[in-house]
């Protein structure tokens, strides 16, 4: 009873100890704070200088060379993507996805819109170059995407959800490369094909608004262009899906670039007209051109929803109806019939495009024309024969001279 005693007795000396201490404290927490303790305590700083990360490197070095890109529908844009710099000439790397369908194309970086032009793409590989003349931005470096190892840094900058969060930085990891992909599309022209591409799948944070943004290794390097992001919510009711995204490796990209950096001619160019969003001041405009030059073809379009080009069998493109007796298209072999699906590489969707891709040009000009044939085509076209009697298309190409011509193209 008596070693009870004691244990209490102790017990109740250690909770008088701490009450005691605890009012001690109290009291040393009231009143006021002086003056040099308070600015010691709010009155802090950073240096900068001493904080370091790979990622703030790269950040720095990167971010104003990715740009916005904007997808302009009739008089509406229909969709907004990124794009990256990658030459001091003005070309925007891409994902044609982020283009397709486009009547306009611009780009826009901090408070400034450029209009751009789309000279080189491949749906397959789900890639597009754009050109801005004139834009100061800086160009990025090429990586060779064949030397990625699982485990690197992946720095993505992009816009997601637009202009609105420009240049966001998001890091992750590499978790895999050769992941086999299919894409269910058509092809460039509106041909319906599968083409399975090869990518890096990586776990650093994309969304909608990131697509044609770039991958980059700790180097600064382009290693990829984000394009696909897995999503739960696009599984219909399917597995919990995390932080996977699929970037097409640049050296993919590499022969679409060679393309377009070897046809750019900067005697040709003109500046791009830039607009500052906040003040509405151009920096310069597209001058118009006194020429008219002509193929010697007159054209039509082909309707998306003309049966034969919703189900794929033929490519959109600028009907040929007749050419002009000794025009240059006659010269070079075209016929009633044909379809122009380029021109210079630029791709030709309707009788318009065509229209406006010759106005850039000068009497004199030589111009690669890509167009399809299929035997007895413009005998269905005009509804003289029926479906049956078509023969397997082709896709060829010819060059034409302009020629200024009357009433024709």
């Amino acid at each position: 009873m008596k070693t009870k005693a004691k244990v209490g007795i102790g017990i109740l000396s250690i909770a008088l100890a701490l009450t005691l201490a605890l009012t001690l404290a109290v009291s040393a927490a009231t009143g006021t704070i002086a003056p040099d303790e308070l600015r010691g305590l709010v009155d802090t700083q950073t240096d900068k200088t001493q904080v370091t990360s790979p990622f703030i490197q790269v950040a720095n070095q990167v971010r104003d060379s990715v740009v916005g890109v904007n997808n302009y529908q009739s008089i509406n844009v229909a969709g907004t993507g990124s794009g990256v710099v990658i030459s001091k000439y003005g070309h925007v790397l891409t994902n044609y996805h982020v283009v397709n369908g486009a009547s306009q194309l611009t780009i826009t970086y901090g408070t400034k819109e450029a209009e751009a032009t789309l000279v080189a793409s491949d749906q397959g590989l789900d890639i597009a170059i754009l050109l801005v003349s004139g834009i100061d931005l800086p160009a990025v470096t090429l990586g060779d995407s064949d030397q990625v190892q699982v485990g690197e840094w992946a720095i993505v900058v992009g816009n997601p959800l637009g202009q609105e969060f420009d240049r966001t930085v998001t890091v992750g990891v590499v978790s895999a490369f050769n992941r086999a992909i299919d894409n269910r599309t058509v092809d460039k022209y509106g041909r319906r094909s599968i083409v399975t591409n090869q990518m890096i799948q990586m776990d650093a944070a994309i969304t909608s608004g990131n697509s044609g943004g770039g991958l980059f290794n700790i180097l600064g390097q382009l290693q990829g262009i984000p394009s696909i992001k897995y999503d739960s919510s696009a599984m219909f009711g399917g597995p919990s899906i995390d932080n996977i995204g699929m970037s097409l490796p640049i050296n993919a990209a590499k022969p679409l670039i060679k393309e377009a950096l070897e046809k750019y001619d900067g005697n040709n160019v003109s500046q791009a007209n830039i607009v500052d969003q906040q003040t509405g001041e151009r920096s310069s405009m597209q001058p118009a051109d006194p020429n008219k030059p002509r193929m010697g073809v007159t054209i039509t379009t082909l309707a998306p929803s003309y049966p034969l080009v919703l189900d794929g069998t033929l490519p959109q493109g600028a009907y040929i109806t007749e050419v002009e007796a000794g025009s240059p298209a006659e010269t070079a072999g075209l016929k009633a019939g044909d379809i122009i699906v380029e021109v210079d590489s630029a791709i030709v969707k309707d009788s318009q495009e065509l229209v406006d891709k010759l106005s850039a040009h000068k009497a004199g000009d030589k111009v690669e024309v890509k167009f399809f044939r299929a035997q007895g085509l413009d005998d269905i076209l005009q509804g003289n024969k029926n479906v049956d009697t078509l023969g397997e298309g082709t896709y060829q190409t010819v060059s034409v001279d302009l020629k200024v011509l009357s009433n024709t193209l």
